[in-house]
């Protein structure tokens, strides 16, 4: 019987959805399910949910709800990980702070100023999993879905090289399908090689039934419903010639050119009709509308009739078969330290590239250089991710002032001087989460 460990299970969403997809396997249709999670109210309704999925698939699984972390672990097959450190009310510090300095955050959950501390504070925390991983299960495939996502794989990997953790984003596949749609393309038919960093991949190659499909998305983000679906990504596409994997409010975020004036958020980041054309604060808004309904609307899935026991297309659960189930052969996307797979990007910097889960292995393909327009925009990324990991393991705030300095968006907006006073707020802000840190010793 094989054992699979949800670390931060409260996330509803993606726990409920992994769950559903694990069970489907005929290998782990009588697993064990090992939720934890740090809150009660949330470990007691998420363990409603997956007794109610085991009911509704009259599925053998057994489940256990714990505040325990190394109970969940010990000997588990695979670990899922999607935690949220320090809560809503710290994250909103990384989204208000940079604005009043003008800095304008459409998530701010992967670079920048907001991700940076937001890895500030997760990092630890990921580093104490690692640890037990280490000692309890030693061997298991590690799932890492918390943003962000680069950086927190880079920190694990660099203390815990021995530890098979990769980090996984919906953003590849769900692009994938969305350039299928627009193209008339059914999506059996379609291929890609997707390589870059996490939300800052691109698909080097994008093929309908071998044939280079490019040219039928250049057309077609020439129709404007297509192209006001997605207005920031479409204009980098335009420009860049490579489509980009993560949704328009988080690109505009990661670059110099849509958000550094009001003129140009009203122009590229108000009016896309996507699920996140850029708005300010977007999901830090969201967020805070699900403190006060969330469980409303477990309650009400809880009380449904009948539940969709479908499986879905998050990777998760295919790389645990392919791995341990059935061994099944399975490609994704994943994040991983770079050694020799992509060339004009720093060694040893976390990328986001093809992999292949086999029995007892994940392997991660050599990609070679990137077009140099998208390695100059990457590299940027890549080194301020690097130098804000290397701060946050050091606990060195001159690092993070460094990193947060070279920002593409920061830099656009802000003098050094703005930037070392917003920083320096930033970490006043959170300064009960980052003990670590020299200046507060």
């Amino acid at each position: 019987m094989k054992k699979i460990a949800f670390i931060g299970a409260g996330s509803f969403g993606f726990t409920r959805s992994l769950v559903r997809d694990i069970l489907t396997f005929p290998a782990f249709s009588d697993c064990t399910l090992a939720l934890m999670d740090i809150d009660d109210e949330r470990l007691a309704y998420i363990k409603k949910a997956v007794e109610r999925i085991i009911e509704e698939g009259k599925y053998g699984a057994r489940v256990i709800a714990t505040k325990n972390r190394a109970e969940a672990l010990k000997d588990a097959d695979g670990v899922v990980c999607t935690i949220l450190a320090g809560g809503v009310n710290v994250w909103r510090y990384d989204v208000e702070i940079p604005k009043k300095y003008g800095v304008d955050i459409n998530v701010g959950d992967t670079r920048g100023p907001s991700g940076i501390f937001r890895a500030l504070r997760t990092i630890p925390t990921m580093l104490d999993i690692c640890a037990d991983i280490e000692k309890y299960c030693p061997e298991a495939i590690f799932l890492n879905y918390t943003n962000p996502m680069a950086m927190l794989c880079r920190a694990m990997k660099g203390k815990y090289s021995n530890i098979n953790v990769t980090g996984l984003c919906h953003s590849v596949q769900g692009t994938a399908k969305m350039l299928a749609r627009w193209i008339g393309a059914p999506m059996e038919e379609v291929t890609y090689l997707c390589a870059g960093i996490n939300h800052q991949a691109f698909y080097l190659e994008y093929k309908w039934n071998g044939k280079d499909a490019y040219p039928l998305i250049r057309e077609a983000v020439k129709k404007p419903e297509i192209y006001n679906e997605e207005i920031v990504r479409n204009e980098m596409f335009i420009h860049l010639d490579y489509y980009v994997t993560e949704s328009s409010g988080h690109n505009s975020e990661y670059n110099a050119w849509f958000r550094k004036r009001p003129d140009l958020i009203e122009k590229y980041c108000t009016h896309g009709t996507g699920w996140n054309p850029g708005t300010y604060a977007y999901i830090l808004n969201e967020y805070l509308k699900r403190e006060d309904s969330w469980k409303n609307k477990i309650t009400e899935w809880l009380n449904q009739k009948e539940i969709n026991l479908e499986r879905g297309h998050e990777y998760a659960a295919y790389i645990f078969n392919a791995v341990f189930g059935d061994n099944t052969l399975f490609e994704f996307n994943g994040n991983v330290r770079n050694f020799g797979l992509i060339d004009n990007l720093p060694e040893g910097c976390c990328v986001e590239v093809p992999v292949i889960a086999s029995k007892n292995s994940l392997r991660s393909i050599h990609v070679g250089a990137l077009p140099q327009q998208l390695a100059v925009l990457i590299n940027t990324s890549a080194r301020c991710e690097e130098l804000a990991v290397e701060g946050a393991i050091e606990g060195d705030p001159r690092k993070i002032f460094h990193a947060i300095c070279f920002d593409p968006l920061t830099s656009a907006v802000l003098s050094l001087n703005e930037i070392k006073s917003m920083v320096d707020e930033m970490f006043e802000a959170n300064r009960e989460y980052l003990p670590q840190f020299k200046h507060f010793n």
